[in-house]
């Protein structure tokens, strides 16, 4: 908890320093990838969470591994390693990714499904979803073959399941209790 906390006012200091720097779209697109790398591999967010390993060790771990970053970006992995906070920064590049869409307008709506969307299906889930927000929405098709069939849309912290499999668990439910 503490450390999603933490991470949320790096992030919120680095989109503010990028804004006034007019380098937001820059770190954004480095935020994506350094979450990208680190989330693909375990190593790297363990060597950055380990107590052990120096902190110089791990500023020079942060530096070769994203070396071409911006002087923005390099400035939050110094920043981070001043305040031992290293381990955080997986959780800062995710919660910048989100302060800059929200930034930018855009919220981001997932939608599960059993099949992959076709292009009509897709453009209808993105006007329903639409409508239960301002935001520009962009969507992200998760597929789940547990579901059986239906949908599941999520934008923002608001869900409609329509899942045959969650109407199939209201029945058995109904069916229990009767």
């Amino acid at each position: 908890m503490k450390s999603s906390r933490a991470a949320l006012r790096y992030a919120k200091a680095l989109l503010n320093f990028a804004l006034e720097n007019k380098q937001e779209e820059v770190v954004a697109k480095e935020m994506q990838t350094v979450l990208s790398i680190i989330n693909d591999s375990t190593e790297l967010e363990v060597a950055l969470d380990n107590p052990i390993l120096s902190g110089s060790k791990k500023s020079l771990l942060m530096g070769e591994v994203f070396k071409s970053n911006s002087k923005t970006t390099q400035s939050l992995f110094s920043l981070l390693s001043i305040n031992k906070r290293e381990g955080i920064l997986g959780a800062v590049a995710a919660q910048y990714s989100m302060l800059y869409d929200k930034h930018q307008g855009i919220v981001e709506a997932t939608v599960i499904t059993a099949v992959a969307l076709t292009q009509v299906l897709e453009k209808k889930v993105l006007e329903k979803a639409s409508l239960l927000t301002s935001l520009k929405v962009q969507l992200k098709n998760i597929i789940d073959p547990t579901i059986k069939g239906g949908f599941i849309l999520r934008v923002g912290d608001l869900q409609y399941n329509a899942s045959v499999l969650d109407r199939l668990e209201r029945l058995k439910r109904e069916l229990i209790t009767s």
